[in-house]
């Protein structure tokens, strides 16, 4: 008889989930809310209670948001069916069943999607970049307006610096993985961009492109005036401090001037 043939084990890429990995990696959903809520307390002398999520995916804000108390509520809102899944399964689906009532997840388009007024309203990870046409663009945030509250407000992420403008990859070590950031294709006429995350793991195997964006890269003042013009009362840039080394301190205030840094991620906060 012959020898039975040797099963080889999964690789860590096999056995990864890109999302568990995406989360680890781009986001940290504690520090998010908590500058979301000190920053609507500070302008508007209440916390904000009610949330919407833009471009959720895994609602893992959401899901943090709702676990600031019994008051709070969150929805969130993606195109994605399947990323919505996942998020239903491992994230809100984690939650204590109290806490799952008070957030709703909505497939739709946010160009499209109707929600009750809501305080406070995000759009992070540049995930708002897909609009590339300024009049697209200009449209989500007039629709963002009118699904706030009168004294809502609408908060953005953006990065840039010269390095942003560069086809380049840039790696960071964590626990287990390497993340790489790869900017594959960037235009300079029209500042579109290809971006891709891979991820690397110890025992050789890799997942490439494991998430791949193709985006416009809006600049601070283009961004601002978008918004004056979407009827926003007042748009803040709020900027990272540093620490002693020079390094991001994750502390963000207004700057209505910033630094000539190499590479930048910034807030925008938008009052109705």
């Amino acid at each position: 008889m012959s020898a039975k043939p040797k099963q080889s084990r999964p690789t860590m890429a096999e056995q990864a989930d890109i999302h568990e990995l995406y989360e680890l990696s781009v986001q940290n959903v504690e520090n998010e809310v908590e500058f979301l809520q000190t920053t609507f307390t500070e302008l508007r002398g209440r916390p904000a209670h009610l949330f919407r999520e833009d471009f959720c995916g895994t609602a893992a804000a959401s899901c943090q948001w709702v676990r600031q108390g019994p008051e709070f509520r969150a929805i969130g809102v993606d195109i994605d069916p399947s990323v919505l899944d996942w998020g239903r399964r491992n994230r809100v689906g984690r939650l204590p069943s109290v806490d799952q009532a008070r957030v709703q997840l909505i497939e739709s388009d946010v160009l499209e999607v109707e929600t009750p007024p809501v305080d406070a309203l995000a759009a992070f990870n540049f995930s708002y970049w897909i609009f590339e046409e300024r009049t697209t663009m200009l449209r989500y945030m007039q629709r963002c307006h009118a699904a706030l509250k009168d004294d809502g407000v609408f908060f953005l992420d953006m990065f840039g610096g010269p390095e942003s403008f560069e086809e380049t990859k840039e790696k960071t070590k964590y626990d287990g993985f390497t993340y790489v950031w790869h900017q594959a294709k960037f235009h300079p006429v029209t500042n579109h961009m290809r971006c891709h995350i891979h991820f690397k793991f110890p025992d050789g195997s890799q997942i490439k492109k494991a998430f791949t964006y193709e985006w416009r890269m809006y600049t601070a003042p283009e961004l601002r005036d978008l918004l004056l013009e979407a009827g926003f009362r007042k748009v803040t840039v709020y900027w990272e401090g540093e620490d002693e080394d020079g390094e991001g301190n994750g502390i963000f205030t207004p700057n209505d001037k910033g630094e000539a840094d190499l590479a930048w991620i910034a807030y925008i906060v938008a009052e109705k």
